[in-house]
């Protein structure tokens, strides 16, 4: 296939040298003109995947109508603030025969919409068929040096997840495919926000077992809120659920957990933001889950915690053991 990767950071750029090795005629687009033709020459991302070549036969392209027209498959490896701005200067181009496979991981300020959402709004001729996510368990820096690795492809259209499951997969990248969009799309954003509450008790030195408190209720949260919002229970015991919030609560690639540990250790959120390269989609989703929450009456203590530390700069040592003293309550609740 004819597959343009939307997003040079060090996902899209892993994903792009993935397709490639799978056959497909690829192309990444990088929006900043200067730096697409620093990687074109040297092909490497200095930037965001450093030490990984990137093939000659991968063209890099800033150019975005030559990346998102005549193409199969449009990937959309940009952070979810902002996919609206670019699917606004494509949609005047003819889509018909593409499919929209998103591989972002957050919730769009404001609206609260996932971005399968934004691309339905704004490219209003698409159907459900041609809209797809892709998540999971998947560090870049993992996944682009073929470690095993194992993620979820869905759609709402069952031979849509098998074609994007198709497209990517490989010895190293096994995918599984799902037709619970909304639930693997809520499963890989909300589990940032827990993310950032687990760096936060790393940062504050708490222990494992605080950690393991941690992951246990916010999945318990992401579920609750998930089903709400229409995603089915069992999505999120799965890869792009359990499975990526173990993985970001853990890991030392996780920019969300480095967040929460950095602001654990007593920094400010707007110095800890300016210091990154790239960007933690779990700051502004925390926004968005504690507007949805909100609105749909669903209790998440510790979502709405880390909002509080956030954006209301409470201490996250006092907050924790406001949420160790809360009621009692079955753990089912």
């Amino acid at each position: 296939m004819r597959i343009s990767v939307l997003g040079a950071g060090g996902w899209g750029t892993t994903l792009a040298i993935l397709l490639h090795h799978n056959g497909h005629d690829v192309t990444l687009w990088e929006y900043k003109k200067n730096y697409a033709k620093v990687i074109h020459r040297s092909r490497e991302n200095k930037i965001y995947l450093p030490g990984i070549k990137i093939p000659k036969e991968i063209n890099i392209d800033y150019s975005l109508e030559e990346s998102a027209t005549n193409k199969h498959m449009i990937v959309l490896a940009i952070p979810s603030q902002f996919v609206r701005n670019v699917l606004h200067q494509i949609k005047k181009y003819d889509f018909s025969d593409t499919t929209f496979v998103s591989v972002a991981k957050g919730i769009e300020k404001d609206t609260i919409l996932t971005v399968s959402q934004i691309i339905k709004g704004e490219l209003r001729h698409l159907n459900d068929s041609q809209i797809g996510v892709l998540s999971g368990p998947s560090h870049a820096e993992e996944v682009s040096r073929k470690i095993p690795t194992a993620v979820v492809a869905a759609s709402n259209d069952e031979n849509t997840a098998k074609q994007i499951q198709s497209a990517f997969i490989t010895s190293y990248f096994r995918v599984y495919s799902s037709t619970d969009l909304l639930g693997v799309e809520y499963g890989g954003a909300l589990k940032n926000v827990i993310a950032v509450g687990a760096g936060i008790i790393d940062g504050a030195k708490f222990g494992d077992n605080t950690k393991a408190a941690i992951m246990t209720r916010g999945i318990a949260e992401i579920s609750r809120l998930g089903i709400a919002l229409g995603a089915r229970p069992e999505t999120f015991s799965g890869l792009s659920g359990m499975g990526d919030l173990i993985v970001t609560c853990m890991s030392k690639h996780s920019r969300n957990r480095y967040v929460g540990e950095q602001i654990g250790k007593g920094k400010k959120l707007k110095d800890v933001l300016k210091s990154m390269k790239m960007v933690a989609e779990g700051v502004e989703t925390s926004r968005s889950v504690h507007q949805l929450a909100q609105e749909h009456k669903i209790s998440t203590p510790i979502c709405s915690a880390v909002y509080q530390i956030l954006f209301e700069e409470r201490d996250p040592i006092k907050v924790t053991y406001e949420l160790m003293t809360r009621d009692m309550k079955p753990e089912k609740e």
